[in-house]
C-alpha cells in the first residue's frame, strides 16, 4: 500500500472538481498525487484494521464500569484497588499514545498495529484469569499500552491509504462514529457479559477477537513502504513525553478525589509539566524528534487539537454522568442503561455519515460550529430534564438526538481538519498527538465536571444537571477557537522534510 506524496497537499479546490475515486492511481497534478494510493481491493483490510480497532480501544474505557462490582465481590477488592481498575488503563494509555504514534512512522503500521494488538490480547487474557487485585491492575496497565500502540494506528492507517479530500472526510467519520458506538455500547456489552457469564468474560473476549483481527491484518493489509535511512527512536523525547503526560494525567484523576490543592494532586501536576516542558526543549534540539515541532506550524494541527481538547472537555458528560443518573436515579439496570444509550448510539452513526455532506456543501469550519453549539444546546436541554420522576422519553431520548448527532459532526470535522497538511512520514504522530488531546480532555472532563457535581447541596440529580450545564457552557466556548482554523481552500501545505522525521 502506497501513500500520498510527503511533501504537498491535496489541492481543497481540485477534489472538489472531479467525481474520481481520491484512491485511483491517477490525478491531475503529479506533484501533489497520491503515488498510487490503496485500490478498493487494498482498502478493506485497512478499513477493518481501523474500525474494529478503534472499537476495541474505546469499548474498553467503558465496558468495565459496569462490571466493577462483581469483581469487588469476586476479588474481595478495596475501594481504591477497584479505582485503579480504571485508571490503571487510563492512566497508559495516555502516556503512551504519543509514542504509539511515532512507532508507527518510524516502524510501519502493520508491524506497530499487531505489536499493539498483540500486548492488548494477552493483557486482556491475563486479566480475565487474574485471582488477586495486583494481576488484574498490572493487566489493565498493560492493555492501555497496547491500546496506546493501537489507537493512533487506527487513524493514520486511513490518512496514509486516503489522500485529502471527500474520500478521506468520510473515512474519519465512519472512524470516529465506531469509536462513540464502542463507547456507547461498553455498558450493555459489559452488562450482558456480566450477567450471563461472568465479569471475566468483559476481559477475555478481546482475546479471540484479538486473534481473527490479528489474521486478517497479518496476511491481508500491505506494509506500508519505508525509506532505507529510517531515522533511530529518540529515547529521550519518549521518556520525557511518556512520564510527563501521564504524570499530568495522574494528577488531574487525583483532583477529583483529593482536591486541587491536595500535595498528591499537586506534585505529579509540576512534575509532569516539568517533564513536558523539558520534552520541547529536547524535540527543539534533536535531528531526530520524536514529535517535529516544526508541525505545531501547521495551523489545522495546532487548533484543531486545542479545539479538540477543550470540546472533550464538556463531551465526557455525555457518558459518564448520564450513566449514574439512570443508575443512581431512575433505577436502571446495567442492561437497561446500556439499552436506554442505543439512540444516542444512533444518532452519532447517522449524523456521522452526514457530516461529510454537509461540510462539503457549507464548509468544515461552519459546521464544526453547528457541531458544537448543538451538542452544547443538547447539555442544556440534558440539564434541565434532569428530574427524580424522568420518563426515559423525556430525561434521555430528547436530549439525547443534539446531544449525540451534534458530537458526532464536531468530532469527526475536528479529527479531520487536525491531521490535514500533514505528510506521510508525519502521519503516526499527529494521530497519537489528537488521540493524546481526546484523552487529556477527558480526564480533565472528569476532574472539572465532577468536582462541579459534587459541589453545593442538592439531590444527586442536581449535581449531575450542575455537570450538565458547565458541559454545555464549555463546549459552547470551545467554538470561539473555531475561526482561528484555516479556511478550506487555503488549506495550510505540509512543511518539507527539511528535518528528518
Amino acid at each position: 500500500m502506497t501513500t500520498p506524496d510527503t511533501t504537498h497537499a491535496a489541492d481543497p479546490a481540485a477534489r472538489t472538481k472531479t467525481a474520481d475515486p481520491p484512491a485511483g492511481p491517477r490525478s491531475r497534478a503529479p506533484a501533489a498525487a497520491p503515488a498510487g494510493a490503496a485500490s478498493p481491493s487494498r482498502l478493506w483490510p485497512v478499513l477493518l484494521a481501523s474500525y474494529i480497532g478503534q472499537f476495541l480501544v474505546v469499548l474498553d474505557v467503558s465496558v468495565v464500569n459496569v462490571a466493577l462490582p462483581s469483581m469487588r465481590d469476586d476479588l474481595a477488592l478495596s475501594g481504591s484497588a477497584l479505582q485503579w481498575v480504571v485508571n490503571g488503563y487510563a492512566l497508559t494509555f495516555a502516556g503512551f499514545l504519543l509514542l504509539g504514534g511515532r512507532l508507527s512512522d518510524l516502524f510501519g503500521p502493520k508491524r506497530v498495529y499487531l505489536a499493539g494488538l498483540g500486548v492488548f490480547a494477552v493483557a486482556s487474557l491475563a486479566g480475565g484469569l487474574a485471582q488477586n487485585d495486583a494481576v488484574l491492575i498490572t493487566a489493565r496497565a498493560a492493555q492501555g499500552v497496547g491500546a496506546a500502540f493501537l489507537a493512533p494506528v487506527t487513524l493514520s492507517l486511513l490518512t496514509r491509504a486516503l489522500p485529502e479530500g471527500a474520500a478521506r472526510t468520510r473515512a474519519i467519520a465512519a472512524w470516529t462514529a465506531v469509536g462513540a458506538a464502542g463507547g456507547a455500547t461498553g455498558g450493555l456489552i459489559g452488562g450482558v457479559l456480566t450477567d450471563l457469564a461472568s465479569w471475566r468474560w468483559v476481559l477475555l473476549i478481546n482475546v479471540p477477537i484479538g486473534v481473527a483481527v490479528g489474521a486478517v491484518v497479518l496476511v491481508r493489509l500491505r506494509e506500508q513502504h519505508r525509506d532505507a535511512d529510517r531515522p533511530a527512536l529518540d529515547l529521550p523525547g519518549a521518556v520525557l513525553v511518556t512520564g510527563g503526560v501521564g504524570a499530568v494525567a495522574y494528577g488531574i484523576t487525583e483532583t477529583e478525589s483529593a482536591g486541587w490543592t491536595a500535595g498528591s494532586a499537586l506534585l505529579p501536576l509540576l512534575a509532569g509539566l516539568v517533564a513536558l516542558a523539558g520534552f520541547v526543549a529536547v524535540e527543539a534540539r534533536s535531528a531526530q524528534p520524536l514529535m517535529p515541532l516544526r508541525l505545531f506550524r501547521i495551523r489545522a494541527v495546532a487548533v484543531g487539537n486545542v479545539v479538540t481538547l477543550v470540546s472533550m472537555v464538556g463531551a465526557f458528560a455525555l457518558w459518564y454522568f448520564l450513566t449514574l443518573y439512570m443508575q443512581t436515579v431512575l433505577g436502571y439496570s446495567a442492561i437497561r442503561t446500556g439499552l436506554a444509550f442505543l439512540p444516542h448510539t444512533a444518532a452519532l452513526i447517522v449524523a456521522s455519515q452526514f457530516a461529510p455532506r454537509l461540510s462539503a456543501r457549507f464548509g468544515s469550519r461552519t459546521m464544526t460550529v453547528v457541531g458544537g453549539l448543538l451538542t452544547g444546546g443538547g447539555f442544556l436541554w440534558q440539564a434541565a430534564a434532569m428530574d427524580a420522576d424522568g420518563t426515559f422519553v423525556s430525561a434521555i431520548l430528547g436530549p439525547a438526538l443534539p446531544m449525540a448527532a451534534g458530537q458526532a459532526v464536531l468530532l469527526a470535522l475536528l479529527t479531520d481538519v487536525s491531521t490535514s497538511g500533514v505528510g506521510e512520514r508525519d502521519a503516526g504522530g499527529v494521530s497519537g498527538l489528537v488521540n493524546t488531546s481526546r484523552q487529556i480532555g477527558a480526564v480533565l472532563g472528569l476532574a472539572i465536571l465532577g468536582a462541579v457535581a459534587s459541589a453545593g447541596h442538592g439531590s444527586p440529580e442536581d449535581g449531575y444537571a450542575r455537570a450538565f450545564l458547565a458541559a454545555g457552557v464549555i463546549t459552547a466556548a470551545s467554538m470561539l477557537l473555531v475561526p482561528f482554523l484555516p479556511r478550506p481552500g487555503k488549506q495550510t501545505r505540509p512543511v518539507s522534510g527539511s528535518v528528518p522525521a
